[in-house]
């Protein structure tokens, strides 16, 4: 991604430039990265307000929440997601929607407000199937393993829920979100031993 914000740089290919500081905020939070996703959100913000980029402005906005969020400050970084998908809602735009209302899920979870995140996730998934959005299906399944097992719900869903992630990943074929889901189910049933 360093390479593809450099190229776009020297090319002074502003579109370029918005779409893989987009791209590398998406990937520094699959990453866990808040640090990088604030500095990308940062300069995603900067660049679609100097180019009056009113599609990025949103998701930069997003990133930049979800990042508050994860680095301890949920209350701004909520306001910062909800801001967004306000925006994002008002140009039209929901190509993206499911994943940037997974990124509001987390920060919620992060806020102790995990029975919201969970409705978050049913909008999530109710958009991903209305729009055939199906990209973000695994990452969705697996947040709700997540927060399921945080409310204590039964052992049935909370399996369920991470064995749907680990599916439909590999029938996607993304081994990063079949990893993903791999280690939250691990996690999870180590949490449960140890009980």
């Amino acid at each position: 991604m360093a390479a593809a914000i450099s190229l776009a740089k020297e090319l002074n290919d502003m579109h370029a430039l918005v779409l893989a500081l987009y791209e590398a905020g998406i990937l520094g939070h699959f990453e866990d990265n808040p640090a990088e996703v604030e500095c990308l959100a940062s300069d995603l913000i900067e660049l679609s307000t100097r180019q009056n980029f009113a599609t990025w402005l949103p998701g930069g906005a997003i990133l930049r929440g979800w990042a508050r969020s994860a680095s301890g400050d949920t209350a701004e970084g909520i306001s910062w997601i909800e801001d967004g998908i306000r925006d994002y809602r008002a140009i039209g735009s929901m190509l993206d929607m499911p994943f940037l209302l997974a990124l509001k899920a987390q920060a919620l979870h992060l806020a102790d407000r995990t029975s919201e995140a969970l409705e978050v996730i049913r909008e999530a998934e109710a958009l991903a199937e209305r729009f055939e959005q199906r990209c973000w299906c695994a990452e969705l399944h697996r947040l709700r393993g997540v927060f399921l097992a945080t409310l204590g719900a039964d052992e049935t869903q909370i399996e369920a829920s991470f064995g749907e992630a680990i599916r439909i990943a590999r029938e996607q074929k993304s081994v990063s979100l079949e990893k993903r889901a791999e280690a939250s189910l691990a996690e999870y049933r180590k949490r449960k031993a140890d009980r």
